[in-house]
């Protein structure tokens, strides 16, 4: 359950220093050969070093044989020195593999406006990519080598038809949708073509990091990355392989949400009624990006009255004699007025933990679901004192 799951591919994490005390912060993921690469990025205006030479790499290779993930260092707002770093990892990356240097992608986490400690990243490179294996524990490494405030490692793998499709990804916090600070690699083994792969991750993403919104803030180094070894020598049915990319993302995501800084419950809104399913998303991000909606969810107080302020408030038209809404299957407003509900017994299970949340705004056919959590002290203790 790791990036290496699907074969063709290996991966580990080293100490190179940018961190200090001996953190794993480096970490490569490396096919056999060069193969068939799709990805996404960042849709900030001020992307990262890093971002803007993977996006071009992905634009103008045949394929790729290597990703270079650092934590530690965003590299962004780092004005022409970064852009040297970015250069010079994937250059020292090229060498080492013996291929061209478009066909290395390199991504970097972390604080933005430092200069990257690049030399350290040059130094560790050979040792690293010959201590890549295709083990759990080193696909495990490599996940735990781009965790910032993460606490876990976030690793997923789906085996269907005789092909795998594996990942791994970072992020707790600044995770709004289209992606926010969040890197994430996933491999699989079927044979497939860039243009497919381009097509089935642009899929998974809009139904999982860009349907995650934990604190409403977006960063400047967001990337997903898929690659296909082809070593399954198995070409799925491009919807069947949609849905296990997807899957895969889910499942990334959720870790994501379980690990939100300061987080004491994921909560789950599904909204229906809208004429598109764009707009059904976008209203969904409106809703969860409320500080007094995801204050409500840390009291848990199924307190309707802010989730109709936040639709209200949004650019997406709704019906306010059709906005209704149920906590956990309870309904509380129907056709935009109260309803009699069995309160003493809603508060009891919203204490349990978990929130599902449906809303319904009209009567068109748009749906969408969105994933977020609360607005706890705690986390804005974390931010607060983070430098």
């Amino acid at each position: 359950m790791s990036v290496v799951a699907a074969r063709g591919f290996s991966a580990t994490g080293v100490a190179a220093g940018i961190k200090g005390d001996g953190v794993l912060d480096l970490a490569v993921v490396v096919a056999d050969h060069t193969v068939p690469t799709a990805a996404v990025f960042a849709t900030s205006q001020a992307p990262a070093a890093p971002v803007r030479l993977s996006a071009h790499n992905v634009g103008v290779q045949t394929g790729s044989r290597a990703v270079v993930l650092n934590s530690g260092c965003a590299n962004a707002a780092t004005g022409a020195i970064g852009d040297g770093a970015a250069r010079a990892t994937v250059e020292a990356a090229a060498d080492l593999l013996a291929c061209d240097a478009d066909q290395v992608l390199v991504c970097s986490t972390g604080t933005i406006g430092s200069r990257l400690p690049v030399d350290r990243i040059l130094s560790a490179l050979p040792q690293t990519i010959a201590a890549a294996r295709s083990d759990l524990e080193s696909g495990t490494r490599a996940a735990q080598a781009i965790m910032t405030t993460d606490t876990v490692a976030k690793q997923a793998a789906v085996t269907r038809g005789g092909y795998t499709v594996g990942g791994m990804v970072k992020g707790a916090g600044m995770i709004r949708p289209d992606m926010a600070t969040m890197l994430a690699v996933i491999t699989t083994d079927a044979d497939l073509s860039a243009a497919a792969l381009d097509h089935a991750l642009r899929k998974a993403v809009s139904v999982s990091f860009n349907a995650l919104t934990l604190d409403g803030c977006a960063s400047t180094n967001d990337t997903v990355i898929v690659m296909a070894s082809g070593a399954s020598m198995v070409t799925p049915d491009v919807d069947e392989f949609v849905d296990d990319l997807s899957a895969v993302c889910r499942d990334l995501a959720n870790q994501m949400a379980r690990d939100a800084e300061g987080a004491s419950r994921v909560v789950t809104l599904h909204v229906t009624g809208t004429t598109t399913q764009h707009q059904a998303r976008a209203l969904g991000r409106d809703i969860c990006d409320s500080d007094l909606v995801r204050a409500s969810f840390f009291g848990g107080d199924p307190n309707w009255g802010r989730l109709l302020g936040a639709a209200g408030a949004s650019s997406v038209p709704i019906d306010p004699g059709m906005f209704s809404v149920s906590y956990n299957g309870v309904a509380v407003a129907a056709d935009g007025v109260s309803v009699d509900f069995d309160q003493p017994s809603l508060l009891a299970r919203m204490e349990e933990g978990d929130i599902d949340i449906a809303v319904t705004v009209g009567a068109g056919a748009g749906s969408a679901t969105i994933v977020t959590t609360d607005l706890t002290p705690a986390y804005v203790e974390f931010n607060g004192e983070r430098s």
